[in-house]
């Protein structure tokens, strides 16, 4: 078997029964003084779509999340040098938006907001790994779109890049651990930028690839990448699913193993690889795009295909050469649009409309959409709203956003990025579009307490000027103003989350545990039917403390249950998973939490 083949497993289901539960009507407790409880916010409601009664009905969803891939690095947004034919086949074919936003201009904070459904002055992770923060990672409020159709039974996988830390299982940055049953890839922003690594991760192993010891680079990690996508859409193809494909191409560096037609064109190497890398991407999307056709399942699929900022001048590599960021300003790290419009290709034959929509559509935008597709509940406390109208056939208008808020605070320097910030791109800065306004400010350093006064602001016309060379801030320092109000309200230092889901609290008692749980519902609909379940090593014992069922958890409200547990005598530690079921529009959705209980 070839060594790009032998990584390809099968996977088992992450799941938990239960055992009898009790429970009580309990309140969500106020929020601190150092804290700031996540705001009412006046917003058009998503319709309440019922899930399919069967699983064979739901719709399935591919998401593919690319690396650095510029807004013009595809030919169907105006690419001439990289050959792209079949993600320009999906456009063609599907809904190409010309104004979608990744929700920052550098990687982590990008993908924490387009996983949980908030920008960035809202999310748990705001800025790259550097200084003194490090790594940074999620935790347990933070409700992710695989959360969100795990719920409804999906079979959920991340394949490829996650990003946040820290490097071990059984935490709650761990994508296992936020709605993703399976995982394989890289789970650190840093360990990501390897090519030929030597090992990666399957769930919460790792799994070494010896073959790139000392150097060697004879395993190229997308192969191994593909492989186990192709192998988790063969596994549940009769199965509703959703698979969150996050490649690290193109991304520095620009290795790749072959560089086929590039390798005659009069460029340098890393160049040539960098070509060579998106059209490997376009290759990746067009098998997985076989492969759903191949089963008989590509007109019940919605794929969605897009990046986490814009293009990168990293490692030699020249996005001029190729005109990554199309007629934008900017590139990664970059606030102007190079730096944060990306590309998005809505693709389902038959059922996604065939056109192009100019709705200012950040990723943020991927869990209510993705949510009401499905007919899943999802937090109301998020800043995404649903763009699914737009994706069902006859294409609906879907609700826009107010205004959208960008933020980046990050000390790594490119040299183009720096000069199109003018010296700049040290400093903190925000960015706010209202309409086709949009106003861009730089901090005096990398403080964001620093008063008003002392910040630079810059407005533009993005309908007149989308390259934003013409700052309109001394002519229209009303209009300046205001979106600088909207860039102070949109940031909260601590965005307090609602309680949704389960959440599992353990508390040594004289050698027992009092165990709670709660099942909230964050939600805009009331949920029904509701019960809590506790599963413990079947040598503990277990008592309730209460009642089992809630006939209805209202929005904002949830119910609690308590339980004493005894382990036994010959063992030290274990795990103890609630459960908690209701049903939503008529479908049954099921959340679960875990903790470690020990002597």
């Amino acid at each position: 078997m070839s060594s790009r083949r032998r990584f390809l497993a099968g996977t088992a289901a992450v799941g938990a029964t239960g055992a009898a539960a009790g429970c009580v009507a309990h309140e969500g407790r106020k929020a601190g003084p150092r804290e700031v409880a996540a705001p009412e916010v006046n917003r058009p409601s998503a319709p309440v779509v019922p899930a399919a009664r069967t699983p064979s009905q739901r719709l399935n969803f591919v998401v593919v999340l690319a690396d650095d891939l510029g807004h013009g690095e595809l030919g169907s947004y105006g690419q001439k040098l990289i050959d792209t034919p079949r993600l320009d086949a999906l456009a063609a074919e599907g809904l190409r938006f010309t104004d979608a936003y990744a929700a920052a201009p550098v990687c982590a904070p990008s993908r924490c907001s387009l996983l949980t459904g908030l920008h960035s002055g809202h999310a748990t992770v705001r800025e790259n790994p550097w200084g003194p923060g490090g790594q940074g990672a999620l935790t347990e409020r933070d409700f992710t779109f695989a959360d969100a159709l795990r719920a409804l039974g999906y079979r959920t996988a991340l394949i490829g890049k996650w990003g946040f830390g820290p490097e071990r299982p059984n935490q709650p940055s761990h994508p296992n651990s936020r709605g993703f049953e399976q995982f394989y890839g890289y789970l650190t922003h840093k360990h990501a930028h390897e090519y030929y690594p030597t090992y990666l991760w399957d769930n919460d192993e790792k799994q070494d690839i010896p073959e790139n010891r000392d150097g060697a680079r004879k395993v190229y990690a997308p192969h191994l990448i593909e492989d186990r996508a192709l192998g988790f859409l063969d596994a549940h193809k009769d199965e509703p699913f959703l698979l969150f494909l996050a490649p690290t191409v193109p991304h520095a560096p620009s290795l790749a193993p072959e560089l086929g037609r590039y390798a005659d064109e009069p460029w340098t190497r890393p160049n040539k690889a960098h070509a060579a890398q998106v059209t490997g991407l376009d290759t990746l999307v067009g098998t997985l795009v076989d492969r759903l056709k191949a089963h008989g399942i590509d007109r019940r699929t919605v794929v969605l295909v897009t990046s986490d900022n814009g293009p990168h001048e990293e490692g030699g590599t020249d996005p001029d050469l190729f005109d990554g960021n199309g007629p934008l300003r900017g590139y990664k790290r970059n606030l102007y649009e190079g730096g944060i419009r990306v590309p998005l290709i809505a693709w389902s034959p038959q059922r996604v409309p065939v056109g192009t929509t100019d709705r200012p559509t950040p990723l943020i935008d991927l869990l209510p959409t993705l949510a009401e597709l499905a007919g899943a509940p999802a937090p109301t406390d998020i800043d995404g709203l649903s763009a699914a109208p737009l994706l069902r056939p006859g294409g609906a208008e879907a609700a826009r956003h107010d205004h959208l808020y960008f933020y980046r605070n990050h000390s790594g320097v490119t040299p183009r990025a720096d000069r199109v910030d003018g010296g700049r791109a040290r400093r903190l800065a925000e960015a706010v579009r209202r309409g086709d306004l949009k106003a861009v400010r730089f901090a005096p350093g990398q403080d964001r307490r620093a008063p008003d006064d002392r910040w630079q602001v810059e407005l533009y016309d993005l309908a007149r000027d989308p390259g934003e060379r013409d700052d309109l801030a001394a002519a229209r320092p009303a209009q300046a103003d205001a979106l600088v109000r909207l860039m102070r309200s949109s940031w909260v230092d601590d965005y307090r989350r609602r309680p949704y889901g389960v959440t599992l609290q353990v508390t040594p008692r004289g050698g027992k545990f009092l165990v709670t749980a709660s099942l909230a519902n964050g939600s805009a609909r009331s949920w029904t039917a509701a019960r809590l379940a506790l599963t413990a090593p079947n040598s503990w014992r277990v008592v309730s403390l209460g009642t089992v069922t809630a006939d209805r958890i209202r929005p904002s409200g949830r119910f609690t249950a308590r339980w004493e547990v005894t382990p036994a005598a010959d063992t030290a530690q274990g795990w103890l998973t609630a459960r908690g079921t209701a049903t939503h529009a008529g479908a049954a959705v099921t959340y679960t939490a875990r903790a470690s209980a020990g002597k």
